[in-house]
This record gives structure tokens, sequence and C-alpha cells, in this order.
């Protein structure tokens, strides 16, 4: 496929056929991966793949209670899990809260699921002393993340990048023998979609950017 065809087409699969995606395929898609960016070209990246059925089981298990808080905030109106607003909703709403499948049974039913984590002694957090949430950290793991979607598009698989399953890190580290020092920062379930999608849903150049200011008028092509 051609690169923006690629770009425009690499969507949030989530259903998959049954059909397996081989160690071949999987490492010519990490080899090309790999040569995303990172701060300092420190490569702190690292990523765990997971074939056993019973260790996707127990992930997809470790995404159950922040499904239950991302439902929950949307019942209520909210954005789930920004970290901006505070949730109105109380533990107690949260714990009768039902998850939604789809955020659950994916990394289940996927053919391998890849996990993401990064090392925290080489990446450079320069808004570590703001009174925000850590962003910049991302940087350094989240292009090699989105290289290995585009890469699985390209080979006609797909997958979604999660991170329910983060706010358990304790546990998951815990489950995939991870040291004290890494970050683990997604679970990408890989498979063949069921539906390949290629028409998606974004906002126009002009919704999203602004000239010279953020109260600038959008950008336009002349």
């Amino acid at each position: 496929m051609e690169l923006n065809d690629v770009m425009r087409t690499t969507f949030a699969a989530r259903d998959y056929t049954g059909e397996e995606m081989s160690d071949a395929v999987l490492y010519e898609i990490l080899d090309n991966a790999r040569f995303a960016p990172s701060g300092g070209n420190r490569q702190g990246n690292r990523v765990i793949v997971v074939r056993d059925q019973k260790t996707k089981d127990a992930l997809g298990e470790l995404n159950i209670p922040g499904a239950r808080r991302y439902i929950a905030q949307i019942n209520a109106g909210e954005n789930p899990w920004n970290s901006y607003t505070p949730t109105v909703c109380t533990p107690e709403e949260i714990e009768a809260t039902k998850p939604a499948s789809l955020l659950t049974e994916p990394v289940k039913n996927c053919s391998v699921a890849l996990v993401f984590i990064v090392d925290l002694k080489v990446v450079a957090s320069m808004d570590q002393d703001l009174d925000r949430v850590d962003i910049i950290s991302g940087g350094s793991i989240y292009p090699f993340v989105w290289n290995v979607l585009m890469g699985a598009r390209q080979a006609g698989f797909g997958g979604t990048i999660t991170t329910l399953a983060c706010a358990e890190e304790d546990k998951v580290k815990e489950l995939l023998n991870i040291p004290e020092n890494f970050a683990v920062c997604a679970v990408v379930p890989l498979g063949k979609p069921v539906k390949q999608l290629t028409k998606l849903k974004r906002l126009p150049v002009e919704a999203l950017t602004m000239r010279e200011t953020f109260d600038g008028a959008p950008f336009a092509a002349d």
C-alpha cells in the first residue's frame, strides 16, 4: 500500500477472524517499526510478544477495572479517564458498572498481543515538574507503537492501542516479570480484522489547526 493510504486507513481493529499472524510477518513489522524516533535516540522502548492464551486472558481481565470506570464516566456524560476534570462517579458506582466487551475481549481473541514498555531510566521527561499529568515521556514509545499498527495494516492485519490494563500496572508487571524501572505503556492486540475499514471519520485540517496562536484563524490551503 502507498504510505498515505496506510495513514488514512489504519483503524482501531478489535474484531478478528482467528487467522494467525505468523512470527515471520510480525518480525518484519517490528523490524521496520523499530526505526521510530525516541528522545535522544536512547531507544528505551521494549515490547513483549504474548501468544499464550492464559496470559492473553489475564491481560483481558486486567482491563476490567479500567473499563468499568470508562463506561461509568460515559454514562455520567464525562470524557473517560481525563486527568483535568475530576469524575463525579463514586467507587461504588464504578464497581457496579458492567464493562463493555469491546474493551476487554480483543486482547483475549487476538492472534498475538504486544505489551509495550519503556525504560524510565532513559526517557527525557521535560514536563516532569509541571503541575499536570506527564505527556512528554510518551514521545519515546508511541511512535514505535504506531509504526507497528501501520505495519500491520500494510500486511493486511490490524489492531488497536489499548491502555486500560496500564491502570493496573503493578499487576501487569507481576504477570510478565517486568522490571521496576519500566513503565507499561500499551497493550496492542493484533489479528486479521473481520472487516477492513477504508473510510475513517476524522476532523478536517481546518478544525484542528490554527495560524500563529491558539485563537488564530484556521490553517487552510490557498
